[in-house]
């Protein structure tokens, strides 16, 4: 058997039982211990089946903590919402000259927001946005005429979820450099939007497992009533 490396010997806590998430935060903390600042990373296993229309679960949650990354938020939108978009500090904005860019393969951003009336010409990016879940949607706030409170949103800290094919949601919920408290705040935002994303078709139990884990670091598994599951 392979003798493993002397940064996952000195892992601690038991990875094997479930803890209270106050516990688990800080099992991920202690070993955080990259050179770099490690995100903070949540794995949600719902009881749906993604392929059933009737059991997505989609939507978007602002964490009150934030999530400790610059997310960089592109803009489709002109005249008078270009504006706004820029005032309300998007890092890039425009109109056919940014769809352009992107079909040539411009990918510098994090988020795509888009207004109303510019959905004929993002409808252009579908194969290339969609892929990598950037294709702004109505029902997660990126399609809308209110571009400036959607690009302070996104820089604030708000965050899309989506269920993944096996029916489990991946998100970033901060860094380790946060406090016990902060991480806490946001794993409960999050858990909470879930809870009030249920979808009509899920049936039996919701929120099967939960885990924590920081980049680089060992998962631990939570206990899904002490997060608000």
């Amino acid at each position: 058997m392979a003798k493993q490396p002397k940064r996952v010997q000195a892992f601690t806590g038991d990875r094997t039982v479930t803890h209270p998430v106050e516990e688990a935060v800080k099992l991920v903390k202690a070993n955080a211990k990259a050179k770099f600042d490690e995100s903070v990373e949540i794995a949600v296993n719902l009881g749906v089946d993604p392929r059933h229309a009737d059991q997505q679960v989609r939507g978007v949650v602002s964490l009150p903590s934030g999530t400790g990354r610059d997310v960089r938020v592109a803009v489709i939108a002109k005249d008078a919402k270009a504006a706004e978009a820029t005032a309300a500090g998007a890092d890039i904005v425009g109109a056919e000259d940014l769809v352009e860019r992107i079909q040539g393969g411009f990918m510098d951003f994090d988020r795509v927001i888009a207004t109303p009336d510019m959905m004929a010409l993002v409808g252009r990016l579908g194969k290339v946005l969609g892929p990598r879940g950037l294709m702004p949607n109505p029902r997660v706030g990126t399609v809308t005429p209110n571009v400036g409170q959607a690009v302070k949103d996104a820089k604030g800290g708000a965050i899309e979820f989506r269920t993944e094919k096996t029916g489990i949601i991946h998100a970033g919920i901060g860094k380790a450099s946060f406090t016990d408290d902060q991480l806490l705040v946001n794993v409960k935002a999050l858990v909470d939007a879930l809870n009030k994303a249920k979808p009509s078709g899920a049936k039996g139990i919701y929120i099967k497992k939960i885990s924590l884990s920081s980049t680089m670091g060992p998962g631990f598994k939570v206990d899904t009533a002490s997060a608000g599951a």
